[in-house]
């Protein structure tokens, strides 16, 4: 295979000059590769899908193999097109889907069980008897997180508690457990490192973000062997150099970062106090709020944005679990659309969703709710409603679930934004980003690049080798592409918005044993 590999990523098509970062992009339902030249323009990329698996409902996870080898076929196809001599390629960046957990065999290097997806909800129970023990104020205390099993921790207890043989492999350090940055490093490198970035790092449940270390009590309380957890490195910093094999030669890895905090810094939000939205399989808010981690209520997250030389700079975080998503669902299970476009088009065919509101908590409810027992909802249903107030409702639940969680972002730092940068797929979208500006009557901001997520990831790897001198470089190459105002009245958008959290009240705690 390895000689396949470099026969197909050597084929030069338009021999190019200058030097590029290549970026990993790994998401939750596709790989991507990116490469960067120094004034931020993405010169060719690469994709590959891979497949979701749904063992039971509520469960999602992916198979650890097949999210690097469509990681690979990423890069080559991306390389393939670029037709950029290896010898150009300055450093790899890496984002990565968060909290999706991984846990390998270090002797054979192999999985032990597929990699629990962020989304699964299958550790509800594990999380019920953690707060049933009085453990929240701590685990948030020191975790800036909230008990939920969205996080990585409670992915590893159970893989532990269901695996055969796995707590005693643990137990004996064989194990290793790490996020996707830390797969995609141990693939690289041929697994000579184990390492997670401080952004990535924040995520599992398991991380002190005062102290910076694997928490002991935090490890005891859901029986994770320290053993098991990666060595934490900078964002940006050469941690390693990829295995000489995959590109014929070494190539330094020199910038990591949780796809979120790299978006965040993709979207120059590098003051305290912007504030960016990414729109992908879900949505998730993040404002820089500076050296200094905010004590945070109301379920807003706090979070670690990125480690550059030892110094931390601190995020805080809404987490919306269904909003691109939601445009999929209308596509492949609902049959109401036969394409992303389309639905654009219909939602603009009607004046509005005619009291029509989609709830979508196919997994549960994020930020501020944090209801691992909600369920999806359609409300307000009259025998006039038609599929086209259906997918404006649907689209609309974007821009809801957006405000619920900046509102309660701005309750918390105190800080009112002055407009809201976003990307990710849904701001192709006009419709959509419309009224994301109309609902939080607040103007949004689209950047030329839309590729914001992998722009973060070669900006931490270029930082760390140099080829960007620097955060004002990386502030002058972000450039707008459009700037939405709100143009809805007061009064409107008000009452559609109380209307949302009346559907919302609707689609909570379906699931509560207890409700």
């Amino acid at each position: 295979m390895p000689g396949f590999e470099a026969v197909r990523i050597s084929g030069v098509l338009k021999p190019m000059s200058g030097q590029y970062v290549l970026a990993l992009d790994q998401g939750t339902t596709s790989s991507r590769a990116l490469l960067f030249d120094r004034k931020g323009d993405v010169i060719a990329t690469g994709r590959k899908d891979f497949r979701q698996i749904y063992p039971r409902p509520g469960w999602v996870e992916h198979d650890p193999e097949e999210i690097w080898s469509s990681q690979w076929q990423a890069v080559q196809d991306c390389l393939f097109e670029a037709g950029a001599p290896l010898k150009d390629i300055v450093a790899i960046g890496m984002a990565n889907q968060r909290e999706t957990t991984v846990v390998w065999d270090r002797r054979t290097g192999r999985p032990i069980y597929n990699a629990i997806v962020w989304q699964c909800r299958r550790t509800a129970g594990i999380c019920d008897k953690l707060r049933e023990r009085g453990l929240a104020p701590a685990i948030h205390e020191k975790t800036g997180l909230v008990i939920d099993p969205y996080f990585s921790g409670t992915k590893v207890a159970w893989i532990l508690d269901h695996v055969d043989g796995a707590r005693t492999l643990a137990e004996q350090g064989h194990l290793a457990f790490g996020t996707i940055d830390s797969w995609l490093i141990y693939k690289l490198t041929d697994g000579m490192l184990h390492a997670s970035d401080y952004s990535n790092a924040s995520r599992t449940l398991l991380y002190n973000i005062h102290d910076l270390r694997w928490d002991q009590d935090l490890l005891a309380w859901l029986e994770v062997p320290t053993s098991m957890c990666p060595v934490v490195v900078d964002s940006s910093g050469v941690c390693a150099q990829s295995a000489e094999h995959w590109f014929g030669r070494p190539i330094p890895i020199a910038g990591i970062a949780g796809d979120q905090q790299a978006a965040l810094f993709g979207q120059g939000c590098f003051a305290r106090g912007t504030v960016k939205n990414t729109y992908g399989t879900g949505s998730f808010l993040l404002m820089n709020t500076g050296e200094q981690p905010l004590s945070c209520d109301h379920g807003i997250l706090t979070t670690i944005a990125w480690g550059l030389e030892g110094h931390m700079t601190y995020a805080i975080e809404g987490s919306i679990f269904v909003t691109g998503a939601v445009v999929q669902w209308l596509r492949d299970e609902l049959k109401l659309i036969d394409s992303a476009q389309e639905s654009e088009t219909l939602a603009l065919s009607v004046d509005s969703s005619e009291g029509v509101y989609v709830v979508p908590a196919f997994a549960g409810l994020g930020t501020p709710y944090w209801d691992s027992y909600a369920r999806g909802a359609i409300v307000g249903l009259t025998r006039g409603s038609n599929r086209a107030h259906i997918v404006r409702a649907a689209l609309e639940s974007i821009g809801y679930q957006t405000r619920d969680v900046l509102e309660a972002m701005i309750r918390e730092s105190g800080t009112p934004p002055k407009a809201l940068r976003v990307d990710g797929g849904a701001i192709a979208n006009e419709f959509v980003v419309q009224f994301q500006a109309d609902i939080l009557g607040l103007p949004v901001e689209r950047p030329k690049v839309h590729e914001t997520t992998a722009m973060g990831a070669a900006f931490l790897a270029g930082l760390g080798v140099g080829f960007w001198a620097g955060l004002d470089p990386l502030q002058k190459i972000w450039r707008p592409d459009g700037l939405f105002s709100p143009a809805m009245d007061e009064k409107t958008r008000e009452g559609l918005y109380r209307g949302w959290k009346k559907a919302v009240g609707r689609a909570m705690n379906w699931l509560d044993p207890d409700k």
